[in-house]
């Protein structure tokens, strides 16, 4: 992939890129937003926790397609409380690869169950 980082608009906040180009032929895979649960449904406390839990995830689903998180461009994520947000962007910053995928976090009011306070979907992308 290819950043996309004009100079004609303010930096990213944080590691992620503006946006990014995939190459034309590339193989797409598209996961569905993963909650921080563990295999055998505990679910840990802490947002970190939970966020590392869903790149796991993410990263069995992209193993399924030949790929791994290094192939992430775009990240979609979720947190319950402006305080998650710390938690979960340390965690996308030591999963994801360089240069970063473009990112969206949005603070919502909840999840399907109360315990859950992060849900992460990504698109990747692959020769």
């Amino acid at each position: 992939m290819t950043p996309l980082a004009p100079t004609t608009i303010a930096p990213p906040f944080a590691r992620y890129s503006h946006g990014v180009s995939v190459p034309a032929g590339w193989r797409l895979a598209l996961c569905s937003g993963q909650l921080g649960m563990a295999a055998d449904g505990v679910v840990p406390e802490g947002v970190r926790e939970q966020a590392d839990l869903c790149f796991a995830n993410i990263a069995a689903i992209l193993a399924e397609a030949r790929m791994t998180l290094a192939d992430i461009v775009r990240v979609n994520a979720y947190v319950t409380d402006r305080a998650h947000m710390k938690g979960y962007m340390e965690s996308r910053d030591a999963h994801v690869g360089a240069p970063p995928p473009a990112s969206t976090l949005m603070i919502v009011s909840g999840f399907t169950r109360p315990e859950f306070k992060v849900e992460i979907e990504v698109i990747a992308a692959a020769p």
